[in-house]
């Protein structure tokens, strides 16, 4: 089947959460807000964050998301409390899509002042859910920096299997020194 064809729900929920795709007026001011209030965790990980983008560079970024998901190439998910916050907890996204197997690789980040809440561990179980069952892929991919503990803590809590680590696979995100990418998944 043509991915293109294939029904994908703009929102999708948990028990505290609700995940939905970013098309709404306004999302790249609420995003470049998470942005600048995680920014030094973010820069650390992430070399998209080295600076902080302007509110109009987080809405063409968020954009291109939209594009991108219209297009089935990948699926990202702006994450809000459903108890009404309007607050953004995070986002989490399947990416790197290849529907010939089908597979993908799962992102994701945490405005800082919503880390340690189990919230981003509970939007990873279901987009991790909705990829294996819904879009029936074979393998999603979480990769991520030996060092990120605490993006590692996710994969591993949600019982993906460590695969390994590749070493002197990437750069940091600054891009000053090599490192080493611990690769987990869950298969179908």
């Amino acid at each position: 089947m043509n991915p293109l064809l294939l029904d994908i729900p703009l929102q999708l929920e948990t028990k505290r959460l609700i995940l939905r795709a970013p098309l709404q007026c306004g999302d790249g001011e609420i995003v470049n807000q998470a942005i600048k209030d995680s920014y030094h965790e973010l820069k650390a990980w992430l070399s998209l964050f080295q600076e902080i983008p302007t509110v109009e560079e987080t809405e063409i970024l968020l954009r291109n998301a939209h594009i991108d998901f219209l297009k089935r190439e990948s699926f990202r998910f702006l994450i809000f409390d459903k108890s009404g916050g309007k607050d953004l907890i995070g986002t989490a996204s399947l990416h790197r899509i290849d529907w010939n197997i089908p597979k993908g690789e799962m992102g994701y980040w945490i405005n800082t002042k919503y880390s340690g809440n189990g919230y981003m561990t509970e939007a990873v179980k279901e987009l991790a859910n909705f990829g294996l069952n819904h879009l029936e892929f074979k393998r999603i991919e979480i990769r991520c920096d030996s060092r990120n503990l605490k993006s590692r803590f996710i994969p591993e809590k949600l019982g993906f299997t460590y695969e390994g680590t590749l070493r002197n696979e990437d750069l940091s995100a600054d891009g000053s020194k090599l490192t080493d990418t611990c690769i987990y998944s869950k298969i179908n």
